[in-house]
């Protein structure tokens, strides 16, 4: 499998997709805050893995939409020759 560089790195997503990708982390964020808090005062386990779900489930939405614009960009954009199936794969496979 090949190693993902510097270069596989850049965002190059649709203004858009990213405004709402980085809402949904913000509100992850805040998530993540409200879990921590939860631990810090003791609150029952099934909360907790409640919101825990809830963060997770953030996270994944924001990736998969950030991966699923840029495949479509490349694919839209006539640059499908340059995508790399393990490249793909192993960025899909990191979210799950």
């Amino acid at each position: 499998m090949s190693a993902i560089t510097s270069e596989d790195l850049t965002m190059n997503v649709d203004p858009d997709t990213l405004a709402a990708a980085l809402n949904r982390l913000r509100r992850a964020q805040g998530q993540l805050a409200g879990v921590i808090r939860m631990i810090e005062e003791g609150r029952e386990c099934a909360d907790v893995v409640t919101q825990l779900a809830a963060v997770s489930k953030a996270l994944d939405r924001a990736g998969f939409a950030i991966i699923a614009t840029s495949l479509q960009e490349c694919i839209v954009h006539g640059e499908s020759a340059e995508l790399d199936k393990e490249k793909l794969e192993k960025l899909f496979l990191s979210l799950a």
